[in-house]
C-alpha cells in the first residue's frame, strides 16, 4: 500500500515485486483486480484477530463481535471471487496442465484450507455457547488469522504465476467465454446460473 497525498492505493504483490502490473487479458485482469479490496478486508480481519487472545475479556468479546461481522462480509465477497476460479478458470486450465498435481492442485488445496478456517470460525460463532470463553475467542482469532495468511500467500501465487500462465495458455475464444461468464456471475450476485 502506498500513500499518495491523502489517497491510499493498494499495491499487489506482483506490483511490489516488479514495479509494474502484469499485462493480463480482461477476465484475468478482473480476478487480479478483485484481490485489492479482498486484501483490504483481510488486513482489517488480521488486525482484529491478531492478539485477541491477549485482550481483556470484555474487549476481546467486543473485538470478536466485530471480527465475526467482518468475516461474514469477507466470506461472501471471497465466495464471489473464488467461484470464478473454481468453477471456470481452474477447470479450463486443468485441460492443459492437469488437476491432480501442479498449480491447479495447489490453488484448490489452498482454497479448501482457507474455506475450512472460515467454516470452523462460523461454526464456533453459530454455536454461540462459548463466545465469552477465552479459549474459544483465541481459537476463533487463530482461525481468522490463519485464513488471512493462507489467502495472502495464495494471492501472490495467483498474481505471479497462475494468472500470467493462463494469460499465455488460454485462447482468445476461451478468454472471451470467461469474460462473459464472469459478467454473468457478477450480475447474479456471485452465483453461476
Amino acid at each position: 500500500m502506498t500513500d499518495e497525498g491523502n489517497a491510499r492505493t493498494e499495491v499487489s504483490a506482483y506490483e511490489a515485486a516488479n514495479g509494474r502490473t502484469p499485462a493480463l487479458q480482461t477476465p484475468l485482469r478482473q480476478l487480479y483486480d478483485e484481490h485489492a479490496p479482498l486484501r483490504q478486508e483481510m488486513d482489517a480481519i488480521f488486525e482484529l484477530a491478531h492478539g485477541i487472545e491477549d485482550a481483556p475479556l470484555r474487549q476481546a468479546t467486543a473485538r470478536l463481535a466485530e471480527l465475526a461481522e467482518r468475516v461474514e462480509r469477507f466470506d461472501a465477497n471471497l465466495h464471489r471471487h473464488s467461484s470464478k476460479e473454481e468453477d471456470l478458470l481452474f477447470p479450463m486450465m486443468a485441460r492443459y496442465i492437469g488437476r491432480d498435481s501442479g498449480p491447479i492442485a495447489v490453488m484448490e488445496y489452498e482454497h479448501d484450507q482457507a474455506k475450512q478456517c472460515l467454516r470452523l470460525f462460523k461454526e464456533r460463532r453459530e454455536d454461540g455457547s462459548q463466545l465469552t470463553d477465552p479459549s474459544t475467542i483465541a481459537e476463533m482469532g487463530r482461525l481468522a488469522s490463519d485464513a488471512v495468511v493462507i489467502l495472502m500467500d495464495h494471492f501472490c501465487k495467483e498474481e505471479h504465476a497462475l494468472f500470467p500462465m493462463a494469460n499465455t495458455m488460454l485462447s482468445r475464444q476461451e478468454l472471451d467465454w470467461l469474460e462473459k461468464e464472469f459478467e454473468r456471475i457478477d450480475e447474479q450476485g456471485g452465483e453461476r446460473a
